[in-house]
């Protein structure tokens, strides 16, 4: 089943390399169908098994020779082995899958943020609505209607958390550095996390994403590698905040409690 479950994660990841790489340019994820951007021949289905296909075709297209970049085949692997941790990681069903959704909407919005500085709205929207449609569905297993709606009254908690907050660290980081402190797109990325995380579990990924941002940024300056000023991408920081949280969340909430509460 393991093996089963990597194949679809790396699946999943190939379609991500397509979304990560047209949606940023206004392209159609579904057509032309895939092909080197290069010499624009169509990829055959062998050329397109995820991960096997790069190997096979030693990084390079089969047509021209040109190199194909080793993210690609990264991606796939990094989602068949998020697939498979979740998969270990959780008795339920509905929240393997709606991890599985969570964590592949974070992925892609991390790369693009990355290669262009945005996080697209069609991403962040859409997974705040998946993320409440995933807090009714647990909420209707666990209660039916009453917790259905318990639940998505939470969700839309940390929705509005997650905004008016990095909506405020902006606000008030512009004013102290005296230039944008963080793009729009973090705050509704933010928002997206709330809806499929709740607001308690929110502020733990929040604090990590600035914790890791902080430390990751600094060291960067101190040797060399990022100029003082220069825009660093907040969002693989949020989102490695979150799956952090996915995972381990509960432990660690729980272990700060009993540090600093004990009963």
């Amino acid at each position: 089943m393991s093996v089963l479950v990597f194949i679809l994660g790396a699946s999943i990841g190939s379609f991500l390399n397509v979304v990560i790489y047209r949606l940023p340019a206004g392209l159609s994820l579904v057509h032309p169908p895939s092909r080197c951007p290069r010499c624009e021949h169509r990829l055959k289905p062998y050329d397109n098994v995820p991960i096997i296909g790069w190997l096979w075709l030693k990084g390079r297209c089969r047509y021209c020779r040109t190199a194909i970049a080793p993210r690609y085949p990264l991606v796939e692997a990094a989602t068949g082995l998020l697939f498979l941790v979740t998969f270990w990681s959780f008795d339920s069903l509905p929240t393997v899958f709606g991890m599985w959704v969570f964590l592949s909407w974070l992925l892609a919005l991390s790369l693009i943020d990355i290669d262009t500085l945005t996080l697209p709205s069609q991403l962040t929207k859409s997974g705040l609505v998946l993320g409440a449609l995933f807090q009714g569905t647990l909420g209707w297993l666990d209660g039916q209607l009453s917790g259905a709606v318990l639940y998505v009254f939470g969700s839309v908690i940390g929705m509005v958390l997650g905004l008016w907050l990095f909506d405020l660290i902006t606000i008030l980081g512009s004013a102290v550095f005296g230039q944008t402190a963080m793009g729009g797109g973090d705050a509704k990325l933010a928002a997206m996390m709330g809806a499929w995380l709740g607001w308690k579990y929110l502020l733990l990924a929040s604090f990590l994403a600035c914790f890791l941002g902080a430390l990751i940024g600094g060291g960067a300056m101190v040797f060399g590698r990022m100029k003082r000023r220069q825009q660093m991408p907040f969002g693989p920081y949020l989102a490695l905040g979150a799956a952090i949280t996915v995972f381990w969340g509960e432990a660690i909430i729980a272990t700060y409690l009993s540090l600093y509460f004990p009963p």
